[in-house]
């Protein structure tokens, strides 16, 4: 039983028999492991229940459950499943409701009938599978005792160890999931060595490194704080990329006119976010704290980590509001359901939330009908974000708006938009089918572009200086209903699975475009139509750069490193000049590069992991003198 549900699993995410016989033939060892482990689950289930063919049944459908998950994120985005995911399951109604029509692959069913097969088998053989009174109590505590043995960390490495398995190296998931398959690369996740700290790790080293980040810092001297404080208003407009980017795709007129006009105002450029077709949530909170996901054990969910950690640092928007007294809002234009936003945005010093009741309740003049269906509009949306610019204006103090935007969110069906698009767009290799497909996607980004146009001329006459930050979270997933995406079929991918995928590729499809544009040129310092590569964690600090804050050592330190490193997840690295590679020890850092990068390292690890030793003193000012030691920090170091 444990064998056909590896087998099923397998070919459920693999896709073809011989697939998994490659890959049973490749790593034998890997085979035998995660046979092993569901015939565990199956043996402890049955020996509880006394029904050997009933636990084979559940142990199987729970796998085919899990197949399942990881074929449609897979489909979403071409990232397998991993352990952070798991955080999202008590919301996994919530994401099916957001992710549109996903529908199972015949090779699901065909699994299905296969495990329906071996579990009438087991029924059938009931009698010669049956264990009773002690025999049944002492085989239920030996296969406990098995199982406690491969969920303990050191035992289970051991035994992992002894089939070749290397619980040392972090791998990306593609990766992972390829060599191990989707269970055991799950079950080797859980058991990675935990971040090693620096070598030498400990007071004095913090100290030291903390002295080092100061040097760096003030080697050019300070910068006076502008007289000017600007509203800041930050959009990130769903699944937004500039298509007229994309090869072999024709269209009637510029579906992004208004952007491209901004972008001769702005800054603007290529924006590495890190995700395709997924993982909002994860996107804003690398915006607002600088920690990427490779800063974090594998398994962790950015959204729903401990409350203190998001506090440890001041977040972007607190550069604003404990310096200058903003108001920091965020507005949503959709529901609080995902990613715990009513949690973790007041501990990024959020004073208040607006979701899709509240904004609908403001007293907006509009002219439209809000819709009952998918999503609201960007352009309500951002007339909304003009009215609490305003309010707050009127309060007597500077805003800095965080929006979030959804009506260009999946899914992509010709019902969505009722089939309408206010361009025409041909492209040869796609057939009509994909093309309504592709036509709903762009109708959504239109549509975001036509709202940045009202928003930009509306703050044209808005007589308080203001930057807009206007972004694309990542890239539609634009999953064809073949399967494939749109991307595969215009030759940017060799499929949507991203184990063969190069770092150019990654480069091209997990960025989109951003747009920094204030109603004041000056505000821009000079910048104004340049072009230059930014990334989800190098916006903030080129933003504290423009508006000249007085930022705490921390984020000064993220400003250096955004020079040099754009991007470092788990499948690619991206350089400062935009230039993308496999890993930093493959990019050819200058010596100085490969520093800031271990200063930055050494500083998240202490405040996320260690002990805290400096984490007070890098949120203050670069040159700040360094506070009495308190006996609370005294407690938390020992």
């Amino acid at each position: 039983m444990g064998l056909a549900i590896t087998v099923a699993i397998q070919w459920i995410t693999g896709g073809t028999l011989p697939g998994i016989w490659n890959w049973a033939s490749k790593y034998p060892a890997n085979l035998l492991m995660t046979t092993l482990l569901y015939a565990l689950a199956v043996a402890i289930l049955g020996a509880l229940i006394g029904r050997l063919w009933i636990s084979g049944a559940l142990v199987g459908l729970a796998g085919l459950l899990l197949a399942l998950v990881d074929y449609f994120k897979i489909a979403i985005n071409g990232s397998p499943l991993e352990l952070a995911d798991f955080g999202m399951a008590g919301r996994i109604g919530a994401i099916a409701k957001v992710a549109g029509e996903l529908i199972p692959p015949l090779d699901f069913w065909l699994s299905a009938v296969m495990l329906v097969l071996c579990v009438t088998l087991l029924a059938l053989t009931r009698r010669l599978t049956m264990l009773n009174g002690q025999i049944r109590f002492l085989t239920f505590s030996l296969y406990v005792l098995l199982a406690v043995m491969l969920s303990v960390p050191s035992s289970a490495r051991a035994f992992g160890g002894r089939l070749g398995m290397d619980f040392n190296v972090r791998l990306d998931p593609a990766t992972n999931h390829e060599h191990h398959g989707l269970t055991l690369s799950l079950w080797r996740d859980c058991f990675l060595q935990s971040k090693p700290p620096a070598e030498g790790y400990g007071k004095e080293y913090m100290q030291d490194v903390l002295a080092r980040v100061d040097e760096l810092l003030l080697e050019n001297g300070t910068s006076d704080i502008p007289e000017t404080s600007p509203n800041i208003i930050f959009i990130l407009s769903e699944s937004f990329f500039d298509p007229t980017r994309l090869p072999g795709v024709i269209y009637g007129q510029d579906p992004v006119e208004n952007f491209h006009s901004l972008e001769k105002e702005g800054i603007s450029g290529i924006l590495h976010s890190h995700h395709l077709g997924y993982g909002t949530g994860n996107i804003e909170i690398s915006m607002l704290t600088g920690i990427r996901s490779t800063d974090l054990l594998p398994g962790t969910d950015m959204c729903a980590m401990y409350s203190e950690v998001y506090e440890r640092f001041d977040s972007l928007a607190e550069q604003y509001t404990k310096v200058d007294g903003y108001h920091a809002e965020m507005a949503h234009a959709y529901n609080d359901e995902l990613y715990n936003r009513t949690i973790n945005y007041p501990l990024f010093g959020f004073e208040s939330l607006l979701f899709f009741k509240d904004i609908k309740a403001l007293d907006i003049d509009w002219e439209k009908r809000l819709p009952d269906t998918y999503y609201m509009q960007d352009s309500y949306f951002c007339k909304a974000l003009l009215n609490r610019l305003e309010s707050i204006h009127a309060e007597g103090r500077r805003a800095f708006l965080y929006g979030i935007s959804m009506e260009n969110h999946q899914p992509y069906t010709p019902e969505k938009f009722n089939n309408d698009c206010q361009t025409t767009v041909t492209a040869d290799i796609l057939s009509p089918e994909e093309l309504d497909v592709f036509r709903s996607m762009l109708e959504g980004i239109i549509r975001a572009d036509q709202a940045l146009g009202e928003l930009t001329t509306a703050l044209r006459d808005f007589q308080e200086p203001t930057i807009l930050v206007f972004f694309g979270d990542h890239r539609p997933n634009l999953t064809l209903p073949d399967g494939e995406t749109a991307y595969t079929k215009l030759g940017l991918c060799p499929g949507t699975w991203t184990y063969n995928w190069v770092p150019e590729q990654f480069n091209d499809l997990y960025s989109t475009d951003y747009l920094i544009w204030a109603n004041d040129a000056a505000l821009l310092q000079g910048q104004t139509g340049i072009r230059r590569d930014s990334s989800v964690t190098a916006i903030g600090p080129h933003l504290l750069e423009l508006t000249g804050r007085h930022v705490s050592r921390y984020w000064g330190l993220m400003e250096k490193c955004a020079e040099i490193c754009l991007t470092h997840t788990s499948f690619y690295f991206v350089d400062g000049e935009g230039n993308p590679s496999v890993s930093p020890e493959e990019a050819g850092l200058s010596p100085e590069a490969v520093e800031l990068l271990k200063l930055r390292e050494a500083v998240i690890y202490d405040a996320v992991y260690g002990k805290q030793y400096i984490t007070d003193e890098m949120n203050l000012p670069a040159g700040a003198p360094l506070p009495a030691e308190s006996e609370e920090t005294e407690k938390r170091a020992s």
